[in-house]
């Protein structure tokens, strides 16, 4: 993801507070356990998982990620999360 796409994802994600949890659950969720031993050194997603998702999303795993679809996917995981804790409690 360049860093222009990141900034737009952030920005989008900042002015939706109640996706503020759900964004830090999935991003703990996707980076690497270690992950300050291997390149970048960044708390990031490992590169397979990304182009994994890119390719299932778009179909391709050079399509630019489009800051609406990173939304939509934060607010399904919160829908998915919190049926799944009604479901267990």
């Amino acid at each position: 993801m360049s860093p222009l796409a990141a900034a737009r994802v952030a920005g989008a994600i900042a002015r939706r507070p109640r996706l503020w949890p759900t964004a830090v659950r999935q991003w703990r969720r996707t980076t690497p356990r270690g992950w300050w031993r291997q390149r970048p050194f960044l708390p990031v997603p490992r590169g397979d998982y990304l182009r994994f998702r890119m390719v299932t999303q778009y179909g391709s795993a050079t399509h630019r990620i489009e800051t609406d679809d990173v939304v939509n996917y934060l607010a399904w995981c919160r829908l998915h999360d919190r049926a799944h804790d009604r479901a267990v409690a």
